[in-house]
């Protein structure tokens, strides 16, 4: 690298087009592993968090599968005939509190697992509440996604991941997503040693990518006091305010 290449990157990375420390920033991490058993997932998380506190965001990682979280579509499942216990008011608590959400997976038989597969379900039982300006509780949240494993299947997981947060109100930047898969069949596992995962370029590079459009975004809605508050207000459709739609007696 020539002397102005290093001094170039090095004014890049000590400057940075704006302040994040104000930024939360969560990663729900749907590994089947409890703590303190070893996540592979855990380990490219470990890279995304690095960059994002590197310009002063504040990390958080949760794995889900260390609570009780029972199936349905309830805010608490507790209240229910079904279920005595339900943590997942503990979780979505700390979902709520957040400026990024970063729902992280591993692949199993080609698909998320199945621990993501219920938060999402869960999360997707807070839709019909709305946020403080009346639009759907998540607007103005950014949201992407991590996949490790050692089969094929982490641009699908991704689709589909992006796909369930966007429905639910989350904003989906460019490139919201990074993985990595080693050799297909039963090979080495993200951190497992000689993996060659925490040194690949491909992924570093596309988390890294990943993390700063988070930013970006996630600053630009902040500042901006989130998505604006017009013609995608709930109640008002249904009271007859459809903006740029056709009025029925329009219709013919």
């Amino acid at each position: 690298m020539s002397k102005q290449l290093q001094d170039l990157t090095k004014k890049h990375c000590e400057n940075p087009p704006a302040s994040y420390n104000d930024l939360k920033v969560l990663f729900l991490n749907c590994t089947l592993n409890r703590t303190p058993v070893l996540s592979h997932t855990e380990g490219l998380i470990e890279k995304a968090q690095m960059v994002f506190e590197s310009v002063g965001a504040t990390t958080k990682v949760i794995r889900p599968v260390d609570y009780d979280i029972p199936a349905g579509l309830g805010l608490d499942m507790s209240e229910t005939a079904e279920w005595n216990k339900d943590d997942w008011p503990i979780i979505q608590h700390e979902v709520d509190a957040c400026d990024i959400l970063i729902l992280c997976t591993s692949v199993w038989l080609g698909e998320k697992s199945s621990v993501c597969n219920r938060t999402l379900e869960r999360m997707y039982g807070y839709t019909h509440q709305f946020n403080n300006k009346g639009q759907y509780r998540d607007y103005g949240k950014v949201g992407a996604t991590l996949t490790t494993g050692n089969e094929d299947g982490v641009k699908h997981c991704a689709m589909n991941i992006l796909f369930s947060l966007s429905h639910i109100g989350y904003t989906v930047q460019t490139k919201a997503d990074a993985g990595w898969m080693g050799e297909a069949g039963p090979g080495p596992s993200y951190m497992d040693k000689e993996s060659g995962g925490p040194e690949n370029d491909f992924t570093n590079r596309n988390t890294s990518f990943l993390v700063w459009n988070c930013l970006h975004l996630a600053r630009m809605l902040k500042d901006q006091g989130g998505v604006p508050a017009y013609g995608n207000l709930p109640d008002q459709w249904q009271a007859g305010c459809q903006a740029g739609f056709s009025s029925p007696e329009h219709k013919r």
